[in-house]
């Protein structure tokens, strides 16, 4: 009766096995969920500069307001019109050499 149940604890091991460790048991169903979950994230930051291209696009096309912003920003044009002012900074006053010190004759 003995050997009965440590033959029947062995079997119960063995049936075990798979499904823990083996090709589709838990541990392989964790990992999995983890790059599933990373792979959501990549998906959502994805998703979210896509919806920021496609408002940029629309934007392009229907109004000439956008392309006339780019055309200033990335170009430096200017209208026919429109009287341009290049603004320059000042350049930081430098400062002004020490004036030597006349050396005292002992």
């Amino acid at each position: 009766m003995r050997l009965l149940a440590i033959i029947l604890g062995a079997l119960l091991l063995l049936i075990q096995y798979p499904l823990w460790l083996g090709k589709g048991g838990m541990l392989r169903v964790w990992e999995m969920e983890r790059q599933i979950e990373v792979q959501r994230e990549t998906n959502r930051k994805l998703q979210t500069r896509n919806a920021a291209l496609d408002a940029e696009v629309s934007d392009l096309k229907q109004g000439l307001e956008a392309v006339e912003e780019r055309a200033r920003s990335e170009l430096g044009m200017i209208r026919k019109d429109e009287i341009f002012f290049q603004v320059l900074e000042s350049a930081p006053a430098t400062a002004k050499p020490a004036t030597p010190t006349p050396a005292t004759a002992k």
